[in-house]
């Protein structure tokens, strides 16, 4: 039957990314895991690790395990994949009153639209179906990489 990977991990490893590290799915124990860029570029140069804290350590521990078995990781869909802009924009169209949809298109031009369409969104007390709708989308991301890995999931 194979690893089952639990879609909120991938949802939460999605929305908590970062330049500074890596958000990897193990695919033959369907965990997530989240490592400082850092440590892997150590761990690659079999840098010894026993002279640190614990909490890096543990890091130094992943980020040998992901050096080692490089292909049991895929990197979980980055912001690129995600684009959250053209998510905003889809939900502003989706939107029924023209005049509130007006006011969300308008928040989201130039720079600042991701606060500004998040400040209108509260305004116009449509911030919980933004929220509704996002989480969506998440999850269909989720699951289509999840199936493009030919990986079963689990709600």
């Amino acid at each position: 039957m194979g690893v089952k990977v639990k879609l909120d991990d991938i949802i939460e490893g999605m929305e908590f990314q970062s330049d500074e590290s890596l958000r990897l799915l193990n695919i033959k124990t369907g965990k997530v895991i989240f490592i400082d860029r850092y440590f892997l570029t150590q761990a690659e140069d079999g840098e010894p690790f026993d002279h640190m804290n614990d909490w890096m350590q543990e890091q130094m521990e992943i980020a040998y395990d992901v050096a080692k078995y490089v292909e049991n990781y895929r990197e979980l869909p980055t912001s690129f994949e995600i684009n959250e802009y053209e998510i905003m924009e889809d939900f502003c169209y989706e939107v029924k009153s023209n005049g509130k949809r007006d006011r969300l298109l308008r928040a989201i031009n130039g720079r600042g639209a991701f606060r500004r369409f998040k400040n209108t969104a509260i305004k116009l007390e449509l911030i919980e179906d933004w929220y509704d709708y996002r989480d969506e989308r998440y999850k269909q991301i989720a699951i289509a990489y999840c199936k493009g890995l030919g990986l079963n999931y689990v709600e």
